[in-house]
């Protein structure tokens, strides 16, 4: 299955705020053994969240969306949802259970907005405040807040998807490589070779300059299975030893 990311909120797109969902959930997936396809970036637009919607609940893939489910004018994302599933907006049980909890006397209904879902989703429990997402269709609804949002992802990765991890062991392994015929065009026919070659791994290519401008070295690898990378990189290693070109184990 393919895992994507839609990152939502004005304040991170004018920079007032630092996205700090999409290094999270790449890491959370990467130590599962799954790895995040896509991440798209929306502003506070109802139109433009729901469009976004639409496409990938066609698609089939698992997704984690970020921010909007508030309850204030400029949260979007509960109203995109439902527009985008072609049903209205109810107080979900549940919810209203873990907010009347969460208030106790001090419930009204403008909090109990906070639990007005899309008709026919199921909850996703917030551990740091008892205020829910909710999750539909390999969809999955969390708050802005990153201290609220990341354990409801991890929640969501283990509860639902265990069976997807570590399928295929990989691991990742690249050179440095430095001198006047360490750069991308003068490789391009040893990484078309590696990728015809190997067409499970993924190659990467990855230029480094200093601040001044310089070139410092250019890592070059491959990821995938372990008994196919070891290979690649033996040929990736014969053929720049062949063209005098300086190589160095990247740190791990």
């Amino acid at each position: 299955m393919s895992f994507g990311a839609i990152i939502i909120g004005d304040e991170i797109l004018s920079g007032k705020r630092i996205d700090r969902h999409f290094t999270k959930i790449a890491e959370l997936l990467r130590v599962r053994g799954l790895r995040l396809a896509w991440a798209e970036y929306l502003g506070d637009e109802r139109p433009r969240i729901t469009a976004a919607l639409q496409r990938s609940l066609a698609a089939g893939e698992v997704v984690f969306c970020f921010g909007g489910i508030g309850n204030t004018p400029d949260d979007h994302t509960r109203q995109a949802v439902a527009a985008a599933l072609g049903v209205d907006l109810v107080l979900h049980p549940d919810a209203e259970r873990e907010i009347r909890a969460r208030f106790g006397a001090e419930i009204n209904d403008v909090r109990l907005l906070l639990g007005t879902f899309p008709r026919g989703v199921d909850i996703i429990p917030n551990p740091f405040n008892r205020i829910p997402g909710f999750r539909v269709r390999d969809h999955h609804f969390l708050p802005g807040f990153p201290q609220m949002a990341h354990p409801m992802a991890e929640w969501v990765l283990d509860t639902f998807y265990g069976h997807l991890f570590n399928q295929r062991p990989t691991v990742e392994e690249a050179y440095l490589l430095t001198g006047t015929n360490a750069y991308e065009s003068a490789l391009l026919g040893l990484m078309e070779r590696i990728v015809a070659e190997f067409p499970t791994l993924r190659l990467f290519s990855l230029p480094s300059i200093s601040d001044d401008g310089q070139r410092r070295h250019l890592e070059l690898g491959v990821e995938g299975d372990p008994t196919l990378v070891e290979r690649a990189m033996a040929t990736i290693r014969q053929e720049v030893e062949r063209r005098g070109i300086t190589w160095r184990s990247r740190p791990q």
